[in-house]
């Protein structure tokens, strides 16, 4: 019987879509969920629709419940985070703060000041959960749902030995997308994407073995609906050759070109019809209408008489834990070590590449060199990223400061001493969620004055 063990199980859709995948394989049908949560509401209602979920598909799985990450991670086969740390009267701060010195952020939990930050609190909680697989469940695959991914990954796959990939939605849903753009089908459709973790790109996007691309240059520019669903994104590829993934929310924070003046944020991540076309603290507002409604959409769902749609979705976990279990081998894009994976990105970096998930384990797919259009972009985040990483695992806030200098965005609005006084206003903010940082203010900053 396989244990899986979710760690932030509170995240009421997304644990119970996952649940529901995962018990629809004949290999796993029969699995234990274990669900943790330190919150004991939340926990109580997801047990109650796991079990619901359990009930109606007549399955032969056991559930549990525990608010203790020790109990849920013990034998565990595989461990599946989805956790935030810190409550939103602190992390909203990530994103008004940087606002206050002109630097406008839509989500806030990738990269970039908001991101780092958020790093810096859940990096160390990561570990902590990673440290107690090694003791717990060493032999265990940690698959990762938790913001910032690349951050999050890299710190596991640097300081512990536990195997661990970070999974997104976007690769598939921006594929899906695409597809139906120009009216393909998705099982007529290959790809190979390849980056980082929301800022992947599609070096091959084929319908039927032949190039989609100009199908899709053709949509974009002939259609205003297709142009205006993905504004930002678009203009990316227009300008780049190749599509990336995540939304034109989430790209406009990751480089220079459309949120550094507010006519550009009129102009390219206002108006956008997709999902995400760029408002500001468009995560805090969302957040905050979920907090103020999950116990009634819950109480809905389970009081609900109608029969439980319980067909497979298209979460990768489920396939990838059937396939590890020895189901169908699945390909998917994880978040892995660049061990000669990526040749023109930082060695060792979190990149985001195919992955086989099969009975021989997780293994990564080797794509050579990103184009020299979006490696630039790419390498530069990446290289941002990494020195974030060492800042945090050092506790070293100058190191922080100087990843967050080369941050496009923030560069393209501030000077370095505007940085350097955000910087230190995040960390006053902060210091209570620290307790790795050695202090909390970027010293050395005083700039000397020569005089003739």
């Amino acid at each position: 019987m396989t244990k899986i063990a979710f760690i932030g199980a509170g995240s009421f859709g997304f644990t119970r879509k996952l649940v529901r995948d995962v018990l629809t394989f004949p290999t796993l049908a029969d699995s234990t969920i274990c669900l943790m949560d330190i919150d004991p509401k939340k926990l109580g209602f997801i047990e109650k629709a796991i079990n619901r979920i359990v009930s109606e598909g007549n399955y032969p799985a056991k559930v549990v419940s525990t608010t203790s990450r020790e109990e849920a991670l013990d034998g565990a086969d595989y461990v599946i985070v989805t956790v935030l740390v810190g409550h939103m009267d602190i992390w909203r701060h990530d994103i008004e703060i940087p606002m206050k010195y002109g630097v406008d952020t839509n989500i806030g939990d990738t990269r970039g000041p908001s991101g780092i930050f958020r790093a810096m609190r859940t990096v160390p909680v990561m570990l902590d959960i990673a440290r107690d697989m090694e003791r717990l469940c060493p032999n265990a695959v940690m698959l990762n749902y938790t913001n910032p991914m690349v951050l999050n990954c890299r710190a596991i796959q640097s300081q512990t030995k536990i195997v661990a990939t970070g999974l997104c939605h976007s690769v598939q849903g921006t594929a899906e997308m695409l597809a139906r753009w120009i009216g393909a089908p998705m099982e007529e459709i290959t790809f190979t994407c390849a980056g980082i973790n929301h800022m992947a790109w599609y070096l091959e996007y084929k319908w039927k073995g032949v190039d989609a691309y100009p199908l899709i240059r053709r949509a974009i520019t002939e259609r205003a609906e297709v142009y205006n669903e993905e504004q930002v994104r678009n203009e990316l590829y227009l300008h780049l050759d190749y599509y990336p993934t995540e939304s034109s929310g989430h790209h406009s924070e990751y480089n220079a070109w459309f949120r550094k003046r507010p006519d550009l944020i009129e102009k390219y991540c206002t108006h956008g019809t997709g999902w995400n076309p760029g408002e500001y603290a468009y995560v805090v507002k969302r957040h905050a209408e979920r907090e103020a409604s999950w116990e009634e959409q819950i109480t809905e769902w389970l009081n609900d008489p109608a029969p439980l749609d319980l067909e497979r979705g298209h979460e990768y976990a489920a396939y990838i834990i059937n396939g590890l279990e020895g189901g169908t081998p699945f390909q998917f894009n994880g978040n892995m070590p660049n061990d000669g994976l990526v040749d023109n990105l930082p060695r060792n970096a979190c990149v985001e590449i195919p992955v086989w998930a099969s009975r021989d384990g997780l293994q990564s797919v080797r794509v050579g060199n990103l184009p020299p259009s979006v490696a630039m972009l790419t390498g530069l985040t990446s290289q941002i990223e990494e020195m974030a990483v060492q800042g945090i695992l050092e506790g070293d806030p100058r190191k922080i400061f100087q990843a967050i200098l080369h941050d496009p965005l923030s560069s393209a609005v501030l000077t370095m001493a505007e940085i350097r006084e955000m910087v230190n206003e995040m960390f006053a903010m902060n210091r209570d969620y620290l307790p790795t940082f050695r202090h909390f203010e970027v010293e050395g900053d005083r700039p000397m004055r020569l005089l003739a």
